[in-house]
């Protein structure tokens, strides 16, 4: 995200979001939130805001924040050699999130793909999380997700955060 008003204003929200769920917050975390567009510059349609609360080589936790609407991406944790990819599992929090993997394509999906993503998304069955439902995602399993109507607010928990290595299904998007 190039724009730094625009960067601070989704913080701001995030933030909200988080005290909607009840997710208390030190000063320090605050400073810690991360906005994401995977370089779309719509993040009102197209992104996440997170924060990491630990990584260690065995486990990581995280929060996420999805404004209403707004989209993650299609992307798998793979395996490198003899090294599992990511398993993680989202927990909603506060909100409902549409989650995408492979299956039976759902008819009458929630979600809405955005225009910039229409190309890039190959999972159609749809897992609906409400407050206190969750779903654990295996090593290379592709999936995207998006926030409901209200957005979203979910906890993660998973092997080593491994984000680094993600594949995306766009061939657009590059980690640095």
């Amino acid at each position: 995200m190039h724009n730094k008003a625009k960067y601070n204003e989704a913080v701001k929200r995030t933030i909200e979001y988080f005290d909607r769920a009840g997710i208390v917050l030190t000063e320090k975390e605050k400073g810690e939130i991360t906005v994401f567009d995977f370089d779309f510059d719509e993040l009102e349609r197209v992104g996440l805001q997170l924060l990491v609360y630990v990584n260690t080589p065995r486990v990581c936790a995280k929060e996420l924040v999805l404004f209403p609407g707004q989209s993650c991406v299609e992307h798998h944790h793979p395996t490198l050699g003899v090294v599992l990819g990511k398993e993680e599992t989202f927990r909603c929090r506060w909100g409902e999130v549409y989650l995408y993997v492979p299956g039976p394509e759902t008819a009458d999906r929630k979600a809405v793909i955005p225009d910039s993503m229409k190309n890039a998304v190959t999972v159609f069955h749809e897992v609906v999380l409400r407050p206190g439902e969750q779903y654990t995602l295996y090593p290379d399993t592709p999936h995207w997700f998006q926030g409901g109507p209200e957005g979203a607010v979910i906890s993660e928990f998973s092997t080593t955060n491994t984000d680094n290595v993600d594949c995306f299904t766009d061939p657009r998007i590059k980690r640095i």
